[in-house]
């Protein structure tokens, strides 16, 4: 075991980024507010990949998140001096040289921090080999065990490229418990705790909807895990910080952007069945029973690409006539390109209501956006034909920005290797260069979603209300597919959401979602439901990362049944 310091047999680990441009004061907020052993931060969405693969392709000194080196010149001395180790995997696409800049900024202040490098992620230059294609970046979501090696070598700090969100977690409890591979049920209870964690404030009351009971949200803290030797955890924040800490901020972020009740990893898959959930006091959420089994036999790449160019104008259409007026544009704005772009859509946004009190309740929006793999098609000349039309289409356009010139478009998408290509390594501060060896057991992954839920009985008198009435939900992507967790509060409510969320009923409520596959898992212990739409998401769609796709969801009307109101 490493010398990882912990509060006798708990390991307080830490959050203060949950994405590239989260707060960026968290890191001494964190280091200040209270006692940790670990401090980490994750950077890397899906997309931030792209960018920082961009940015690299543009200069090859960069790829790295450079918030987290400039969080690391206010603060490194602050981590040193209270022996707060800090994990981060916001190498992104190049890890080496933020390790580099690292050092050099902590020679200028004259200090001499233990730093280590993880990698092994990066699999771009044999993406063709391993059928991959040629992507701008082709990046293995590797595991925790690099991390907990370079901890046990006494590193201060550790510096990851695409690592799997909850890692940055499960490798500190692997070095202050010495879990091996077999652990699963510790490895499972580490990754829920991660998982917890990853997206920072969002397990203290953020993007929350139920936010008007959570008391002050002005500035909520980042999260604290306090983890033990079987891998269950509280669940925490720093005293005196803001939001809450409840089983509901919890549940609302274990639900966040999952599929079934097996949630993979390269390290152990976690059923996320077993999750228990309870209230341990004033902001302390206790989490136990997490069951886990042996990982799958492949591990997850993420793959970035260019996708030709974009560009998109919207324009207002205010009062009478809006689909007069709207048809009018569209006419028009296609008749003034001298070709059409291989993709143009235009959408309208019926959000003007009659006889409004104010000009911008009287207005509706129509967008139109256009992609194509030439530049030109969708650069100046497509602004243009906006612009041409100022004063000679419908009464009153105008738009809601300045029509500018095509910028970059880029997809994201998986792609899957065995365990074993990644070649998963850990440079430690001394140069010495340890190689992780793969698990030695996998089982092919197979979904669980859980037995058809009984209904609920006769419900009795019901009202035609918003599912969010009862329901609390947060959305968001995996890749295209759009991920929606729903739960209620109560026991008495469970069987009711759990009969009434079907894939036929979230097509009916979402009428996006027509036509596309839809599961639908469900999680009793949770009291809680997982859905997934294939699909629904992409570049051009209003919400293209589904983070409303909830929201939404609640605003639909439903039949509540009286008794539970």
């Amino acid at each position: 075991m490493c010398e990882c310091p912990g509060m006798g047999d708990v390991l307080r680990v830490g959050n203060c980024s949950g994405f590239y441009g989260d707060r960026f004061a968290a890191m001494r907020e964190m280091l200040e507010g209270g006692e940790l052993d670990v401090l980490t931060g994750d950077y890397l969405a899906e997309l931030t990949m792209l960018i920082l693969g961009r940015d690299r392709r543009r200069d090859p000194n960069t790829g790295y998140a450079r918030t987290f080196l400039a969080q690391l010149r206010d603060n490194l001395r602050l981590a040193l001096d209270r022996g707060v180790r800090v994990v981060a995997d916001a190498g992104g696409v190049n890890p080496a040289a933020l390790v580099a800049a690292i050092r050099e900024l902590a020679a200028g202040q004259g200090l001499r921090p233990r730093v280590a490098l993880v990698r092994g992620d990066d699999l771009t230059g044999r993406a063709a080999a391993l059928g991959l294609g040629s992507p701008l970046g082709a990046h293995a979501y590797l595991g925790a065990f690099g991390i907990a090696d370079a901890l046990t070598g006494g590193a201060d700090v550790v510096v990851t490229g695409r690592v799997t969100d909850a890692s940055l977690v499960v490798g500190p409890g692997i070095a202050r418990f010495g879990w091996g591979r077999g652990d699963l049920d510790a490895l499972a209870g580490a990754t829920v705790a991660g998982h917890v964690l990853e997206c920072g404030t969002q397990a203290t009351g953020g993007n929350h909807p139920f936010f008007a009971e959570l008391g002050d949200l002005t500035r909520p803290g980042f999260p604290v895990a306090e983890l033990r030797p079987d891998g269950s955890c509280v669940v925490t924040k720093h005293p005196g910080t803001g939001g809450a800490v409840t089983v509901g901020t919890v549940t609302a972020q274990l639900v966040y952007e999952v599929g079934d009740a097996r949630y993979p990893g390269p390290d152990v898959t976690t059923r996320l069945d077993t999750v228990r959930l309870r209230q341990d006091g004033p902001d302390r959420v206790a989490i136990t029973g997490v069951r886990g089994e042996p990982p799958p036999p492949d591990v997850k790449v993420s793959l970035t690409a260019l996708d030709g160019w974009r560009n998109a104008v919207t324009v207002v259409l205010t009062g009478l006539d809006i689909d007069a007026k709207a048809e009018l544009f569209r006419r028009q704005f296609r008749a003034g390109l001298s070709a059409e772009p291989a993709e143009l859509t235009f959408t309208l946004a019926r959000v003007d209501a009659p006889d409004a009190p104010t000009q911008q309740q009287a207005s509706a929006l129509l967008t139109v956006a256009g992609r194509d793999a030439d530049e030109r098609q969708v650069g100046r000349a497509f602004s243009d034909a906006a612009v041409e039309l100022a004063l000679g289409s419908y009464p009153g356009l105008f738009a809601t920005a300045p029509p500018g010139g095509a910028s970059p478009a880029g997809v994201v998408t998986a792609g899957w290797v065995p365990q074993s290509v990644p070649e998963h390594e850990v440079v430690h501060d001394d140069g010495t260069v340890r190689r992780i060896a793969p698990p030695p057991v996998t089982s092919p992954l197979a979904p669980l979603t859980g037995e058809p839920a009984p209904g609920p009985g006769d419900p009795g008198p019901c009202r035609r209300l918003p599912l969010g009435t009862l329901a609390g939900a947060r959305s968001g992507d995996k890749g295209r597919d759009a991920t929606i967790g729903l739960w209620v509060r109560d026991d008495a409510a469970y069987p009711w959401l759990a009969s009434l969320i079907t894939p036929d009923t979230v097509r009916r409520l979402l009428p996006e979602a027509a036509g596309l596959p839809v599961t639908v898992t469900r999680l009793p212990h949770l009291r809680a439901v997982t859905v997934v739409v294939a699909g629904l998401l992409g570049p051009g769609r209003f919400d293209p990362q589904g983070k409303g796709v909830g929201e939404w969801l609640r605003s639909r009307h439903v039949d509540v049944p009286e008794a539970l109101l």
